[in-house]
Formats: structure tokens, sequence, C-alpha cells
């Protein structure tokens, strides 16, 4: 709904313009009952700042600006036909640093353009991009070129990679060679993520996952097109031991697995569950077996370390009958499951192990 605060002659003049629930949407210069010339936009949910700048029959036309929560700019350049179009600046929202600065076409990256590290504004990149993607130029890591050359959907394709010292380690040919893959969102120092062969711009050949922000192995092996294919070893955020053993597009088929630098369990997989196998106690001693996903089992959680997660009966590879979940190692419920989904009545306990709450399910979802 329009509501007109100004006189309008001959379709032209200023207007203000409000939503169903009268907040200030627009206010700025009309002309043949459209937005054309200077006027600012607010957002609707909270009145704040969004957009000022110039306007051309309805749609943001040369110079503006963009602004997120309180007047934070998060834009300044041109635009074209409502669209970031020519040359502009982006900002990190939260830190106002400078994020981008070159040209934009029709509101991607495009042409010449450079790119910068959050928290300290250091350069990230310089170089020519096609529709948002990087095509060709530079990557500085502290400032240091780490690689140059050309790229492929923004991985790395052909061009050559460098030490702090500017030695080449590593060429990249039509995507084939060894490369290294830098973590660069969100941190300034751009901590190692991958390093292995490439082929065809994808991961093909032996290769070093690291986890975020650390130098700490997460996963060593094969690869085929990006996905773990072959044999692999997979390693906890503590550096030690979780799996070794073979895969199949990124799933576990068959191997050992480790809680502590122990041998817990030792077989085969399905969609990386245990199913064919027995497991261990920390003496060496068989607990467990499973046969085609049928028995008692034991799961462990990924991210703590190996911490258990679930403990009970099993078949055809799914949580059927009694069992227990713990929460980072302590019992959290413990009832009846059907196809991997609470069915049958349930016990919840706190985090001292205490009795709060008794329900019952019905496939997964609770009914009393």
């Amino acid at each position: 709904m329009i509501h007109l605060i100004y006189e309008l002659k001959n379709g032209k003049g200023l207007i203000k313009e409000y939503n169903d629930e009268g907040k200030l949407i627009y206010e700025g210069e009309y002309l043949n009952g459209e937005r054309n010339g200077k006027g600012k936009e607010y957002h609707e949910y909270d009145g704040k700042l969004k957009f000022e700048g110039e306007y051309l029959n309805g749609e943001r036309n040369e110079k503006g600006k963009e602004y997120y929560g309180v007047d934070k700019l998060i834009y300044e350049g041109e635009y074209l036909n409502g669209k970031r179009n020519g040359k502009g600046k982006e900002y990190y929202e939260h830190t106002g640093i400078l994020k981008y600065e070159g040209e934009y076409l029709n509101d991607n990256k495009n042409g010449k353009g450079k790119e910068y590290y959050e928290h300290t504004g250091l350069l990230k990149y310089e170089g020519e991009y096609v529709y948002g993607f990087r095509l060709k130029g530079k990557l500085y890591i502290k400032n240091i070129l780490e690689y140059e050359g050309e790229f492929l959907h923004n991985n790395k394709y052909n061009g050559k990679g460098y030490d702090e010292n500017g030695k080449v380690i590593y060429e990249l040919i039509n995507g084939k060679g060894y490369v290294k893959k830098y973590i660069e969102l969100d941190i300034d120092n751009a901590s190692l993520e991958f390093e292995g062969e490439y082929l065809n711009g994808k991961r093909n050949g032996k290769g070093k996952e690291y986890y975020e922000y650390t130098d700490i192995l997460k996963y060593e092996g094969e690869y085929f097109n990006n996905n773990k294919n072959g044999k692999g070893k997979e390693y906890y955020s503590n550096g030690s031991l979780r799996f070794e053993g073979e895969y199949a597009n990124n799933s576990i088929q068959k191997g050992k697995f480790y809680v502590r630098n122990k041998l817990e369990y030792e077989g085969e997989y399905l969609n990386d569950r245990k199913y064919n196998g027995k497991g261990y106690d920390e003496n060496g001693n068989v607990i467990y077996q499973l046969i085609n996903g049928n028995g008692y089992t034991k799961e462990y959680d990924y991210d703590t370390n190996g911490l258990i997660q679930y403990e009970g009966e099993c078949l055809n590879g799914k949580l059927n009958g009694k069992g227990i979940i713990y929460y980072y190692g302590k019992i959290k419920y413990e009832g009846e499951f059907l196809n991997d989904k609470k069915n049958g009545k349930f016990k919840e306990y706190n985090e001292y192990g205490e009795l709060i709450n008794e329900s019952e399910y019905l496939n997964g979802k609770k009914i009393k």
C-alpha cells in the first residue's frame, strides 16, 4: 500500500512508501509513477536503512550504497537495471573491512578484482573473474604469494604453487598434478585443508586432509573424483588413529576401527555402519559379533574422540530392538528401536544419570 506524503504534479515529485504495517520502505524522487532520481530504501522488518542512491524506471541505477543491520555499509558502487554492474566494493558484515573491490556484471564478480581477508584486511586474491568465479590470478597467504595461475570453478587448475621463500613447490597442468588447497574463509592465515594429487581438477590419487584451522591430519589415503576410494586412514582430532581400511565413494567398506588407540572393531561395513565383524574390549577380548548386520553392537561418536554413542541390538544393519543412546559418553535414552527409529517405551536421563522422563514413541515420533 502506498501513502502519498508529498504532492505529485504530472507524476513528478517526492514520495514516501509504506508497507501494509505502516512502516516506511522508501522515500525519494518519483517520475511517471516510478522511482526515478535519488532515494532511500528501508528494511520492512526493522525500518533500518537498506539502500541509498539513484533510480531509473523503478530500478537501482548508477551509484548507490547497500547496508546491513545498524547502518553497516556492505556495498558501494555502480548499478544498472537494479543489479550491481560496473565498479564496486563489498565489505565484511561484522568487521566492516573491505572484502572485495573490482568489477561486476549482473550482481556477479566479473572482470578484474581483488579479495581481502576479513580480520586483517590483507590481500587474499587478485585477478580476473567470470560469473562470480575466479578465472586467472594470484592467491596470497599472509601477504606471501601461494599460487599463480588459472582456476576452474574456483579450484586451482593451471598454475604453480610457491613456498614462503618464493620457491615453486607444485604445479598443475589442466587440473593434473600435485596441489595444496587452503581454507580461506573466516581465518587470515588460510590453514592447509588438503594436499595431494589432482586429475581433471579433482582429487585423484593419494592425498591428505586436515582438520579445519589446524595442522592435525584427518585422513590420508586414495581418492577418485574427489571421493575417498581405495585404502586409507582416518584420525581423531587429537591425532590418534580412528580407522584404517578400504573405502568406496566416501563410504567405509572394510577395516579396523579404534577407540583410544585400542582396536574396537574389525570387519565389514554397510552404509558406514558395522555389518559383518567382531567387536573387542580394551584387553582384546571379543565382546560382540555381527553377522549380516544382525546381533549386538556398539557405535562411537566421531567428533568426540571415541565416546560411545549407542549400544544395543541390530537387525539388517539397522537399530532394531533394545538399545541405549549416549550423549558425550553418558546415558541419555534407553528403550526400543525399529529400523533406526525410536519405537516403544523410552526413558530419558539428565547429565547426572538421573531418570527425568518416561515417554512412548511410534516410528520416531513421540506419542505419549
